[in-house]
């Protein structure tokens, strides 16, 4: 989800005002993908690489997250959205633990919608941790065993892949995960980023051939993909 900063800098606004809206529209993008039949909707929250942004926006993002996620809560558990984050905890305060794991535990048995929030994440960071589990249980190093571990192996691969902002890379999101996701890349900024623009991505989804390294002639059409952003 980028963009905020640059979109709060065009209109003189601090970047914490950019990342406000651009919660205002992640609610809109949740929403528009539970009235597509989106199942899963995995979004980049907080890199493990965020942190090293200035001290000021850092807090901010820790504040306005959990204010965020306090004021959407009730709101996403109606709509029948389960949520869950994804990555590493331990260098969370315990009030924004607390949020985590109440939201998580409120919304466990929702089935509209999978809302993965990767939050303290990095698709590196991901594999690690995956090696480092398989190890532990003593078992070989296969993609198999690596594939259970993962902090997203609770849902499926995703099958389509959107950058806002313009850029042209995935910035160690979900390296192993988007090993066959279809790519689009959005010259909208985050905040700016609205159900038309979803609908263009899916649209270009549903126009690619996906092989899997087979050939044309042995791919079937493709399933309703699982929006990941």
């Amino acid at each position: 989800m980028d963009g905020n900063g640059r979109w709060a800098k065009r209109r003189l606004l601090p970047r914490l005002a950019g990342h406000k809206q651009g919660v205002t529209s992640l609610r809109r993008c949740t929403q528009a993908c539970l009235d597509r039949g989106v199942k899963v909707l995995t979004v980049f929250a907080f890199s493990s690489e965020n942190w090293n942004r200035p001290q000021e926006e850092v807090t901010g993002l820790m504040s306005l997250f959990v204010s965020a996620l306090a004021k959407n809560l009730m709101e996403l558990h109606k709509d029948g959205a389960r949520l869950c984050f994804v990555g590493d905890r331990s260098a969370l305060g315990d009030k924004l633990m607390e949020s985590l794991l109440e939201a998580e535990t409120l919304t466990a048995q929702n089935d509209k919608i999978v809302l993965n929030v990767c939050f303290n994440y990095g698709g590196r960071w991901d594999i690690a941790q995956a090696a480092q589990k398989v190890v532990a249980q003593g078992l070989p190093l296969t993609p198999e065993n690596l594939d259970r571990n993962m902090a997203l192996a609770h849902v499926p691969d995703p099958d389509l892949l959107i950058r806002t902002g313009g850029e042209m890379r995935i910035s160690n999101f979900l390296l192993w995960q988007a090993a066959y996701s279809e790519m689009f890349f959005s010259a909208s900024l985050w905040p700016e980023f609205d159900e038309a623009e979803l609908d263009l991505a899916i649209g270009a989804y549903f126009g690619r051939e996906r092989r899997f390294g087979q050939t044309s002639e042995q791919v079937v059409s493709p399933e309703s993909p699982a929006a990941h952003s």
